[in-house]
């Protein structure tokens, strides 16, 4: 699963890396620009996100589905001069932005900010539009990787990505079988207006932050089977999900503001919501995130409840959870949702199997 990069110095590869960095930043500091200098990826919490992700290109992929890359490519060189309109994760990746700006005012001199990559497979002579539609809209993404048609997600290590974000369920797959957190972006049906001076992240728990095998137990055996499971089993931490590391990256920046005084005014926001019953199935989901170390602004849970009302009050910037059924409940409701295709969970659809499982 994907980790919180750390630095371990001392070695000839880290000293020459420094004298590259170092050099670096004396270039970009002799430029004349408003725009801030990436951070180093080792200390940086990366966040790929694809093109389609980033910007609405229904109508460009409707022409490549269509009409072939050939054409595809030819309409967006003609089209370069036109800003492509904002796709789901905008205003995800703006929250970002407002992140680091409250981070860079702490902590002038702090690599420990989000790096946000535009990741895609999309043609290199597609870029101009792209680079074109990141200027217009003045986000701060500097770092490109634009495969050619290939998929992208050989890169996302060399890329040091402790979150992916595609359209691309399969690409999705594929990276968190890489062991890196990754979810398919849906776009909401309806708009609601989120907060311009909070990053708000919801998360779902099981097959997300945490592994499937309490899922596992609710859906061979039950739910008796299940709450009688995570009493016995209450004070045993639950393995690790996909999702975990990105929890993790996010405490890791949202202490940097603690240790300014500044929790009550911390601009990074996270919820659980959970089907879990707090009173049946809670503890064992609250001392896990203990045991790890890892906090939770707010924990809401469900007993089985729709998710949807409830993520409309909270108004996240991303909504993450393993069970599809779940997403659509949000979207309708106007909550940008992504789905973590993780689990056993993905055998089933509104608790009916949908996929036999594999015999033991």
């Amino acid at each position: 699963m994907s980790e919180i990069k750390m630095n371990q110095p001392g070695t000839n590869e880290d000293s020459g890396e420094e004298k590259d960095w170092a050099a670096a930043k004396i270039f970009f500091e002799s430029l004349k620009t408003n725009k801030p200098r990436p951070p180093k990826p080792r200390f940086a919490v990366t966040v790929a996100v694809s093109s389609r992700t980033l910007f609405n290109m229904v109508a460009e992929r409707d022409i490549y589905e269509k009409e072939g890359v050939e054409k595809y490519v030819a309409y967006q060189v003609e089209h370069e001069d036109e800003a492509l309109k904002p796709g789901a994760a905008f205003p995800f990746v703006k929250a970002l932005m407002t992140v680091n700006s409250r981070l860079r005012e702490l902590y002038p001199d702090s690599e420990e900010l989000f790096d946000i990559v535009l990741m895609t497979n999309n043609h290199a002579q597609v870029g101009v539009r792209l680079i074109n539609s990141i200027n217009h809209y003045d986000l701060t993404i500097e770092r490109f990787c634009m495969t050619g048609g290939k998929s992208p997600i050989g890169y996302l290590k060399a890329y040091m990505t402790n979150l992916y974000l595609s359209k691309d369920a399969e690409k999705v797959t594929e990276a968190i079988e890489e062991g890196i957190a990754a979810a398919t972006m849906f776009t909401a049906e309806t708009e609601n207006e989120l907060c311009d001076t909070q990053l708000r992240v919801a998360f779902d728990g099981d097959a997300v932050l945490f592994s499937d095998e309490s899922e596992i137990i609710v859906k061979k055996h039950g739910l008796d089977s299940f709450f009688e499971h995570e009493k016995k089993f209450e004070n045993l931490p639950l393995t690790q999900g996909p999702l975990k590391g990105f929890l993790e990256a996010l405490g890791k920046l949202q202490r940097k503001f603690y240790a300014k005084n500044e929790r009550l005014n911390c601009p990074i926001r996270t919820f659980l919501v959970t089907a879990r019953s707090a009173a049946s199935s809670g503890a064992r989901v609250l001392k896990t995130l203990r045991s790890w170390g890892l906090e939770i602004d707010e924990a809401l849970f469900l007993a089985g409840a729709p998710k949807g009302p409830l993520l409309q009050k909270i108004k996240p910037h991303i909504f993450f959870d393993d069970q599809m059924f779940h997403i659509e409940g949000a979207k309708e409701l106007g909550t940008i949702a992504a789905h973590v295709p993780y689990g056993i969970g993905q055998k089933y659809n509104k608790g009916k199997l949908i996929e036999q499982p594999k015999k033991e």
